[in-house]
């Protein structure tokens, strides 16, 4: 094979020929054992089909898989994003938009291998990139289905979509596998998150997980319109400044780097357990779309701290 040939090859088919994928699929097999795969760290043996926080035993459980087309530009390109959504999540944002799936748990479970043949399926239909779509819960089951994609052909990007609750031990074991990593960067305050996201310590933990991430993948690339390695980061901006913009985008600039992608997101509605509010001021506050005003100030903290990409 020739050497240009080998470079434009994604690392997990590299690594599937080394023989170091099956390895790290091992690894992260024996971390459900006593799991800490997310930073809840709930310790719970998923190996015997326990569910800790996340509600989810050894089987991974999938809500839908399609070509997806409301994603970010560089991810769609013409022939859309092949998103796998998984049931389940290790947070539970009183807001969720997608809490019939988070929350509620609608999917049907799916062996490694069944997973594998899903990412094949996407691949057969034209799309870009296989998107994980809340996969922070389920990465030992991504690396096993992986594993089995490859020899079999897969030669997509793969990308990580995640909440930015993730575990730095964890993303090591996905360094050189995913091509591209779409987290969030929720809040700028641990108070906010845990109330609203039930997410422990989450400034902490995202910014360390924003910085591993980083480390390996780097900036956006984009070839021919389409996204091939590196980071978009999300921030969903919430009423009252709820998310603290200001201290996310100050975070980004200057302990990522001022070239990231940051999709400012102004989707917001109240939804899931915010419809109802009045349980405290933190949650009354949802009870209302943001404010014209409110996005244009998270678009100012961007550009305040140097950031140009991903948002208008």
């Amino acid at each position: 094979m020739a050497e240009a040939e080998r470079t434009q090859l994604p690392g997990y088919v590299r690594l599937s020929r080394s023989g170091e994928l099956e390895e790290r699929a091992r690894r992260a097999h024996e971390v459900l054992r006593d799991c800490v795969v997310c930073p809840q760290e709930c310790r719970v043996n998923r190996i015997e089909d326990e569910e800790g926080f996340c509600r989810t035993g050894l089987s991974p459980r999938v809500s839908s898989y399609s070509p997806h087309f409301g994603e970010e530009s560089p991810l769609v390109g013409r022939n859309g994003s092949g998103t796998i959504f998984f049931a389940g999540c290790n947070m539970r944002c009183e807001f969720c938009q997608n809490y019939e799936i988070s929350q509620c748990e609608v999917g049907y479970a799916v062996s490694c291998e069944d997973l594998a043949a899903i990412m094949l399926r996407l691949q057969e239909r034209g799309c870009h990139n296989v998107n994980f779509v809340s996969p922070s819960h389920v990465v030992p089951q991504i690396l096993r289905a992986v594993a089995f994609a490859a020899p079999r052909g897969l030669d997509i990007p793969l990308v990580y979509n995640s909440g930015g609750y993730d575990s730095v031990e964890t993303l090591r074991l996905l360094d050189g596998i995913v091509d591209i990593y779409m987290p969030d960067a929720k809040y700028g305050r641990d108070d906010v998150a845990l109330e609203l996201s039930h997410a422990p310590g989450y400034t902490g933990r995202m910014h360390a997980a924003l910085k591993e991430m980083h480390r390996q993948v780097g900036d956006l690339e984009v070839r021919d319109g389409v996204a091939v390695r590196g980071m978009i980061i999300r921030h969903l901006v919430l009423p009252g400044n709820l998310a603290n913009s200001e201290m996310v985008m100050k975070f980004v600039a200057e302990e990522i780097s001022r070239d990231s992608y940051v999709n400012v997101m102004a989707q917001y509605h109240p939804a899931w357990k915010a419809s109802e509010g009045g349980r405290s001021p933190v949650l009354a506050a949802l009870q209302r779309p943001i404010t014209a005003r409110e996005y244009a100030y998270a678009v100012r903290c961007a550009q305040e701290n140097g950031l140009t990409r991903g948002f208008p």
